[in-house]
């Protein structure tokens, strides 16, 4: 078979133009920010619209960096309005391309296998491209751009740094043409999966740009980033071995479960022993309701980001795979006491489930009481059922009702933002 074409697919600043179609508005000329005007200053804008980019503004700034010359709309995030819209742009896609050949990369991006569909359509893949863009732009009203490439990093990165320089909002790439035109492109942290704390490292080694890195010596790489130095040295090159087959074909060796969140303020030890026992809770519930069960459950405790001091991190193994309140509960608690500093204040707390099979196949032991088993499960069972007719809120924990509890807000909430209902 030929050589593999692939293209990805961004909605330009999905959730600020999910808002601005809402409004009648063109989200090219608008000025507008999704954050939530009831937090502070220092809340993070979840996205600007493209005429803000165009001013200046950086995404995921905090609303405090807008400068104060600048009129916008601020818009409360709606996390169910914008699934919604990213619902209706996937029906689109599967106009065009099959299921197995689409992989969701996130709300607002996928990746779109087109080598067998070019020939079927007798259109370039830039002509389909193009095709998928207006027919997305006519019926839901939002500017995508593409990026075209021999393979899925390439066109994640003809995404990411030709696109955005295009009249068409089109970039493409192939090997040949990538090594050209971005061998000497900078900064690194532009490429895909290049984060800051990797820039420095290469920094560090005097490699600055991929073509440095193309022909840096590999056994420095390898000493200094392990088996990871072998993708490194591939995306040098604009080189990539998973093709679409392999994502769909993947399957992890352990499944985990987890929950985690910022909370409003610093919290005290009292409180965030509190909210652990409310994310333990809502584990339990998600880990009976997709018929699932925990080997071990993990803890991260964060303190307040004025301390400068590390987390604290632990595990507690249960006695056996479970998503029993009764028996998850009093070991998350037992860990909180154990690796948190009780005169410190808190302010984030992550919770995950490791380990996690279906509950079908958990393990009993020879002493496990199964009527208190299945009393709790049938409990479980009831709680699910109201929430799922009624929303989660429609029946809570006491402990929920207390002052420093956060579990009814975060109810409301999708993905940490509000949903909008």
């Amino acid at each position: 078979m030929g050589q593999h074409v692939y293209v990805c697919i961004d909605l330009k600043s999905f959730y600020a133009s999910v808002e601005c179609v809402q409004r009648g508005l063109d989200p090219m000329t608008t000025n507008l920010v999704v954050a939530d005007p009831e937090r502070s200053e220092q809340t993070i804008c979840l996205a600007v619209s493209p005429s803000m980019k165009r001013l200046g503004i950086k995404n995921r700034c905090r609303v405090f960096q807008i400068p104060k010359g600048i009129t916008y709309i601020m818009a409360p995030p709606r996390m169910k309005l914008y699934l919604n819209y990213s619902a209706d742009v996937y029906g689109i896609y599967l106009k065009y391309i099959a299921k197995e050949d689409i992989h969701v990369y996130s709300i607002d991006e996928v990746f779109l296998d087109v080598t067998q569909y070019l020939s079927l359509y007798q259109l370039t893949a830039s002509e389909l491209a193009v095709k998928i863009m207006e027919d997305i732009k006519e019926n839901i009203g939002i500017t995508a751009t593409a990026g075209i490439g021999t393979n899925l990093y390439l066109a994640k990165v003809a995404l990411d740094i030709m696109a955005k320089h295009s009249f068409d909002n089109i970039g493409c790439l192939d090997e040949e043409s990538y090594q050209k035109n971005l061998w000497d492109h900078q900064p690194l942290t532009d490429f895909w999966r290049i984060g800051t704390g990797i820039e420095k490292r290469l920094q560090h080694v005097g490699i600055l740009t991929m073509g440095d890195l193309a022909h840096a010596d590999e056994k420095m790489l390898y000493r200094l980033f392990g088996v990871d130095a072998e993708l490194l040295i591939d995306h040098a090159w604009g080189r990539e071995s998973t093709m679409m087959e392999d994502i769909k074909s993947y399957k992890p060796k352990s499944n985990s479960l987890s929950s985690s969140q910022v909370l409003p303020r610093n919290y005290s030890y009292g409180e965030g022993k509190l909210i652990v026992k409310e994310m333990a809770d809502s584990l339990c519930v998600d880990l009976a309701e997709k018929g699932l069960a925990a080997s071990s459950i993990s803890l991260n405790v964060g303190y307040s980001n004025e301390l400068g001091i590390s987390p604290a991190v632990g595990t507690a193994s249960l006695e056996q795979q479970s998503n029993s309140y009764q028996q998850i509960i009093p070991s998350i608690l037992a860990l909180y006491e154990r690796i948190v500093q009780r005169e410190k204040p808190i302010r984030r707390v992550r919770m995950t489930c490791n380990s996690v099979v279906e509950d079908a196949w958990r393990q009993y032991r020879l002493f496990t009481e199964e009527a208190a088993v299945e009393k709790e499960r049938k409990m479980q069972k009831a709680v699910l059922s109201i929430r799922q007719r009624f929303g989660k809120n429609a029946i809570v924990r006491g402990m929920d009702l207390q002052k420093a509890g956060t579990a009814i807000e975060r109810n409301k909430q999708i993905g940490g933002h509000k949903s909008g209902e």
